[in-house]
């Protein structure tokens, strides 16, 4: 029964989340720094982890393909498909979703034990509207941009890696990322990724929005919206996969 609660609780929220703004200056407003906070300070991490998987791609996939029957353009081939269909998609907004998804749940979260979210309401301000719409628009708005970051990052990594590493030579590599290349790939990963950002910010402004208490039920609304959307983004990504692919 818990879990038919849950799913009734986070319909009645999402139902007042996506309500006509009463300020549009300030939630507009509103909108600007949460594309800060959810996309620009992501910035950093998707770089890093980006150019690194992109390496590390890159030479675990030339050494399996060191046969000479494989030519050495899979490998730059290889990197590509696997940056566009999974990793710039399921595997960076699940890493985002450590990031993302525990800031949300504890900035609501600490809001709503502090009686923050109270002071709101008696001020006649529909608070789930004001501090969940702007973090769904914003994430939807930016989680794209940060993905195609990533699949540029990732692939140029594994360029630099195939170079420096003498695996594969850079002609052959970039042959191999322009080969064969099918445009619906990238948009099949966009759509995963904005149904992703959805996922993360819906769930985690869910679990942040219902913690009762102290510091302590804080982290642990945390924890909860990290696993939960975690859970929900593998299989939706299993479900998209099968409906699009």
């Amino acid at each position: 029964m818990s879990y038919v609660s849950d799913i009734g609780e986070f319909t009645l929220l999402m139902k007042s989340v996506f309500s006509k703004p009463e300020q549009g200056k300030m939630f507009r407003k509103q909108i600007i720094l949460e594309i800060d906070k959810i996309g620009i300070n992501s910035i950093g991490i998707v770089l890093i982890v980006s150019s690194f998987i992109g390496a590390v791609v890159t030479m675990q996939t030339a050494y399996n393909m060191s046969d000479p029957l494989f030519p050495d353009y899979l490998v730059g081939l290889s990197t590509r498909d696997i940056s566009l269909l999974e990793f710039s998609s399921t595997v960076m907004c699940l890493i985002l979703a450590g990031k993302i998804g525990s800031n949300i749940a504890s900035e609501i979260g600490t809001m709503k034990v502090t009686q923050q979210v109270d002071a709101l309401e008696i001020m006649g301000v529909n608070s789930s509207n004001y501090l969940i719409l702007p973090k769904i628009i914003a994430a939807v708005f930016s989680f794209p941009i940060l993905s195609l970051i990533s699949m540029i990052v990732s692939m140029m990594g594994g360029w630099i890696a195939g170079m420096l590493s003498g695996s594969v030579s850079s002609s052959q590599f970039l042959y191999g990322l322009r080969y064969g290349f099918i445009p619906y790939y990238l948009y099949y990963s966009l759509i995963k990724v904005v149904t992703y950002s959805l996922i993360i910010t819906a769930i985690s402004s869910y679990y942040g929005y219902r913690t009762e208490g102290g510091a302590l039920e804080v982290g642990k609304s945390s924890t909860k919206a990290v696993v939960s959307s975690s859970l929900f983004i593998l299989v939706f990504d299993l479900l998209l996969t099968s409906l699009l692919l």
